[in-house]
């Protein structure tokens, strides 16, 4: 009689990175000064620069990084610069 076959065991599954949560500042450019805060409870992200006080706020979903808020504040500010080329 032969052996039973033996389950393959599945391979161990992949670690996500972390993803960062202190950035550097648009505005005065120090490094690992923005931090950003998630409130789920009223659904509002915040980035703050410790250094030059500068923040901004956003709406958030269940789905939202540190990251994506920093990014939406970078994206607002060079929205904001084109359009100021524009006038000019």
């Amino acid at each position: 009689m032969g052996k039973r076959k033996s389950r393959a065991k599945p391979p161990p599954k992949k670690r996500m990175d972390k993803l960062d949560t202190v950035f550097s500042c648009p505005f005065c450019n120090h490094g690992t000064s923005v931090e950003c805060h998630i409130d789920m409870k009223n659904l509002i992200g915040e980035a703050t620069c410790r250094i030059c006080q500068e923040s901004f706020s956003t709406t958030v979903t269940a789905l939202t990084e540190p990251i994506d808020i920093y990014s939406e504040w970078i994206d607002e500010c060079e929205r904001v610069n084109n359009l100021e080329d524009d006038v000019a």
